[in-house]
């Protein structure tokens, strides 16, 4: 078996789109351009797989008649990561990393999940590893611009001298005192944008399914399950990217 799997939790029951996974873009069924990604990421890198987790047998019928691997996991998992864990706990050897490719994320470029995959192979002691643009003034205008919209929507990472994070928020951090005078200083603003996408070592997944959330997890404060990592002591190691001319690399 591989030492890098990546999952792909897919559900069919979804309170806005139901069904999602097999709704087609622009003539192509959701769950396949996640697929494609998949697997242009183990083209590229040595000893990766991939594997749909799905809860349904309409998604499973459909990765098989594809040829797109895909495994039965419990209705009861409570998120994609714990589907993550479900989907490689039968694998032997296991897994040594699991990056979680959530089923409705068709626009993630695969040169965000091997930066992920690359910055793993080459650091030995981070938990989780995740991607952040850091925001040029511009992009951090408009971000300020739309937090007046929407200042609940993006999430920010705070990083150490080695990229590991110290905090996420959905505030902007950091706060930035005299804008103008931190132009003339910094060719880049210290804003990062977070990019919602993980892998795990097999061990950090196993422990983050055992914590409780943490204190800034619940969705009535910052709604960031990712804080469970921080303060119970793990590392997460943020992996500087860009969205290589793309406007963004949201999910659906």
């Amino acid at each position: 078996m591989s030492l890098i799997e990546i999952v792909i939790p897919s559900r069919y029951q979804s309170t806005r789109l139901p069904g999602k996974p097999l709704v087609k873009i622009a003539g192509v069924e959701m769950i396949r351009r996640v697929a494609d990604i998949a697997d242009a990421v183990c083209r590229e890198q040595d000893d990766c797989s991939y594997r749909v987790a799905t809860d349904d047998e309409r998604i499973l019928d459909f990765c098989r008649k594809h040829d797109i691997p895909a495994v039965m996991t419990s209705p009861d998992c409570r998120s994609g990561t714990e589907r993550c864990l479900a989907a490689v706990e039968n694998i032997v050897p296991a897994p040594k990393l699991i990056v979680n490719l959530q089923g409705d994320n068709p626009l993630c470029p695969p040169h965000v999940v091997s930066a992920l995959i690359d910055s793993w192979r080459g650091d030995s002691t981070g938990d989780v590893f995740t991607p952040c643009v850091h925001l040029s003034w511009e992009e951090y205008d408009r971000l300020l611009e739309s937090k007046k919209v929407t200042p609940f929507s993006g999430t920010m990472v705070l990083v150490d001298r080695y990229d590991y994070a110290l905090a996420f928020s959905k505030v902007t951090i950091p706060a930035i005192r005299n804008v103008e005078k931190a132009k003339e200083l910094l060719p880049l603003s210290p804003v990062r944008r977070h990019v919602g996408l993980y892998a795990y070592t097999l061990d950090a997944l196993r422990r983050y399914m055992t914590l409780g959330p943490s204190h800034y997890e619940p969705g009535h404060i910052e709604g960031l399950e990712q804080m469970r990592f921080l303060e119970n002591g793990m590392r997460i190691k943020v992996v500087p990217d860009d969205y290589r001319g793309r406007k963004t690399t949201s999910g659906v």
